[in-house]
């Protein structure tokens, strides 16, 4: 590359960054009002019961859980600690660092080579691995908008929301397995999908998006070989359990509401998340959760205490875990468990 290319290149790169700061800004100007409505809250979490607190970590704990358990399977290994570490890390990376979970995949991917992992397969596996968690996301509105016509108002304990997360984690698993093992279903689905595409782009064909949804689900299947149903469970109950958090926080706030119109907010705030205009969705997500769960029926007293304690808990507290174990894992030094990252296919799937 000659100079004058070069510099044309570097202005380009400048003026991208400068362009996402420019929206970013904005951004969070215009959801400033709702983000210190939100936080305005505090107080007011002075009223909510210990225990819910103590719930409501370890709902959010087993969520990270689970989401090791995925990147066990696959990635083949049978340690818990590097893809624990990594996670965390990788998790508190894409809340603060701009690009969202593309950064805080390459903090992971980078801790789990450096741990001793093999670069090509912690790329195929964080891959499949992101794609499936998308998947689910993207999958539960099908389960969400029906149900938010069928069942009873939202017991004051938290049994009847876990129960129905339960039912919809075990419909996400049946979805998903019938995705990845049955073709002509796959297909059906992938071109409906192309079609509500393409009536939103114009530019894009529904046999074009159903290509490329069947090649990604190609790259999660092969990337898992044999281990779907472990994967999907894991994926969907790492889910489900966040989904879980946010039906604490509003019940310990005093929220009243059926748990399928808290899953439609649920979704619908995750989706806003997934747009990387600001770190971590911060402000976008808080403005996005209040208002929907408003429209759900909770009072906007109890919208914003509830939002603020599902966001502590699942964006606040992850960061200054994430940095902790960042640090652990550096600490460490590299390679230090190359030797226990070599199980082969059949002895991650026992794992």
């Amino acid at each position: 590359m000659t100079e004058k290319p070069r510099r044309r290149h570097l202005a380009y790169q400048l003026g991208k960054q400068a362009l996402a700061l420019l929206v970013c800004g904005v951004s969070l100007y215009i959801v400033l009002p709702s983000m210190l409505t939100v936080f305005g809250a505090w107080p007011e979490l002075g009223d909510v019961k210990p225990y819910w607190f103590v719930a409501i970590v370890v709902l959010e704990s087993l969520s990270m859980a689970l989401l090791w358990l995925l990147y066990r399977i696959a990635l083949s290994t049978k340690d818990w600690t590097d893809v624990a570490l990594s996670q965390l890390a990788g998790n508190a990376a894409t809340r603060v660092i701009p690009g969202g979970a593309a950064s805080g995949a390459v903090v992971q991917g980078g801790l789990l080579v450096r741990a001793g992992m093999d670069t090509g397969r912690v790329a195929t596996a964080l891959a499949a691995s992101g794609l499936l968690t998308t998947g689910v996301l993207l999958a539960l509105p099908v389960l969400a908008i029906p149900a938010a016509f069928l069942g009873p108002p939202l017991a004051h304990t938290l049994q009847l929301g876990l129960e129905f997360s339960l039912v919809v984690g075990a419909l996400l698993v049946g979805l998903g397995y019938s995705m990845l093992k049955w073709d002509r279903f796959a297909g059906g689905a992938f071109r409906l999908v192309g079609r509500l595409v393409a009536l939103v782009r114009r530019k894009s064909s529904r046999e074009r998006v159903a290509a490329r949804l069947l090649e990604e689900r190609d790259q999660v299947a092969g990337a898992l070989d044999k281990r779907w149903i472990r994967a999907l469970s894991s994926a969907a109950a790492s889910r489900m359990a966040d989904y879980a958090v946010l039906v604490a926080a509003l019940i310990a706030v005093g929220a009243q509401v059926r748990p399928s119109l808290v899953l439609v907010a649920y979704v619908a705030a995750m989706a806003l998340g997934m747009v990387p205009i600001t770190p971590g969705g911060v402000g976008i997500v808080e403005a996005g959760l209040t208002g929907f769960l408003v429209l759900a029926g909770v009072p906007s007293d109890q919208a914003v205490v509830g939002t603020l304690l599902y966001r502590l808990a699942s964006f606040w507290f992850p960061i200054p875990v994430g940095l902790v174990a960042w640090l652990v894992a550096r600490l460490r030094g590299p390679g230090a468990l190359a030797g226990r990252h070599l199980a082969t296919e059949e002895g991650g799937a026992r794992a």
